[in-house]
């Protein structure tokens, strides 16, 4: 499926607005989400996974590359969705989470996990070595220079382990290749003022003219020529209950330079919360690959919320034993804040609002704690075994009830929450998908 990649920087260099919805989580209800959203569309699926999810050692969520891809062909079996309209992409791969360790140290251990990630099938391939590492110096900016020899050392790392596997496994797609890292800060901004942040058309053109003149010189033109899109700041951010959208305007000038110089399309990051008519512009101006990821569990939450509301009034004078979802997902994150105290800002009450409701949604790491678990299995359980009136259907869940009004069709616990997500993915989808 990297041919379906290639084919819209081509569409995008004809003129026409052509995307992909670039679905980033780990997490199995937003994931059979936009299966069940591509179906709809007729397109394949883009799912990406981190370097910080999933690594040689596990990631947080516990998963190897390889298990990974194992997880999303059985999701897929389960949605009937074909393996082959399947895209998987590593985003962010490098040394991010051994960057405190001498370069040595750091680029071996980012070598042994892109390694990984094209072994497993992996095909679309982020190559980011911005950050500083342990030998590098802390007074003076990091040369792009130095980011793109380490990025041409990890691409000759996937390039050799795509003939590994092309060897076992004929059929194999080359991989294509993402550069650049001009991204907001994880988990959305921290600051003030970061609403009109885009990348530079000198900070761009000094990006690909470094990773081109790297590349030749290491032998890796082919390589090369795979690079499909570089990422940029598009001017789009959200923090914990705020959305800076996209604006056409400020990102006028990059976008008309990447059209007219650049043979690749630009890769947008942070773009939850995004109205549909700024998705739509976004893939005019040339921003191809739309990331979403918090969104999708933050409308999983939503969903989960709702569905507790329900239970609450379903079963208050009966004897089954209540989810307690909301409840049990704070006292988990409160009892290992690790995720989400450098993040969440103010005084305490302000903090378990933003544990509760921030749109940057902090609570996705503690999804696959077991107790939480544990307390959605007991949510859906409950919510299967009652008989749900439509009005209170309404009232706590008033865009599903329009959909069940509309199609006149009933839909269990995991369809609710499915399609609450898939609210979230209708506009990605029309403003990528829809050309």
């Amino acid at each position: 499926m990297s041919r379906y990649l290639s084919e819209i920087v081509n569409k995008q260099k004809s003129g026409a607005a052509a995307g992909i919805t670039s679905i980033c989580t780990a997490n199995e209800f937003a994931i059979k989400a936009a299966m069940k959203k591509a179906a709809e569309f007729d397109v394949p699926v883009l799912i990406e996974a981190t370097a910080n999810q999933v690594d040689q050692n596990g990631g947080y969520t516990g998963m190897k590359p390889a298990d990974f891809t194992v997880f999303i062909k059985r999701i897929a079996a389960g949605m009937d969705f074909p393996e082959e309209r399947i895209i998987l992409g590593g985003d962010h791969l490098g040394p991010l989470t051994r960057s405190s360790l001498p370069e040595d140290e750091a680029m071996q251990y980012a070598e042994d996990l892109v390694r990984e990630y094209v072994l497993a099938g992996f095909t679309k391939i982020h190559l980011d070595t911005s950050m500083r590492l342990g030998t590098d110096s802390e007074s003076e900016p990091l040369a792009v220079e130095a980011v793109a020899q380490r990025g041409a050392r990890l691409c000759r790392a996937a390039e050799s382990a795509f003939a590994e596997r092309l060897a076992a496994f004929p059929d194999s797609e080359v991989p294509v290749y993402v550069i650049g890292s001009e991204v907001p800060v994880p988990g959305g901004f921290t600051g003030e003022d970061e609403d009109s942040i885009v990348t530079s058309i000198e900070d761009c053109s000094g990006t690909y003219r470094t990773y081109s003149e790297v590349f030749k010189n290491a032998g890796l033109e082919d390589a090369f020529s795979r690079v499909l899109a570089i990422v940029v700041q598009t001017g789009v951010e959200f923090g914990d209950s705020e959305v800076f959208h996209y604006s056409r305007a400020n990102m006028a000038a990059l976008s008309e330079y990447g059209k007219k110089n650049l043979g690749l399309v630009f890769e947008g990051h942070s773009t939850d919360y995004q109205s549909e008519d700024s998705l739509r512009m976004m893939v005019e101006d040339g921003i191809a690959f739309l990331k979403v990821g918090p969104a999708l569990t933050f409308a999983l939450r939503e969903a989960l919320y709702s569905l507790e509301m329900i239970e609450k009034e379903l079963y208050r004078n009966a004897d089954e034993k209540l989810s307690n979802f909301s409840s049990v997902l704070d006292r988990v994150m409160v009892e290992a804040p690790g995720y989400w105290e450098k993040h969440y800002r103010g005084d305490e009450e302000k903090v378990r609002i933003a544990r509760k409701y921030s749109f940057s949604d902090r609570a996705r790491y503690y999804q696959g704690n077991p107790e939480v678990k544990a307390s959605i299995e007991t949510l859906i359980n409950n919510i299967k075994k009652a008989e749900v009136p439509l009005s209170m259907l309404s009232q706590y869940m008033p865009l599903e009830f329009i959909r069940i009004m509309k199609n006149q069709k009933n839909m269990n616990a995991e369809d609710l929450i499915l399609e609450h997500i898939g609210s979230y993915l209708e506009g990605y989808y029309k403003a990528a998908h829809s050309s």
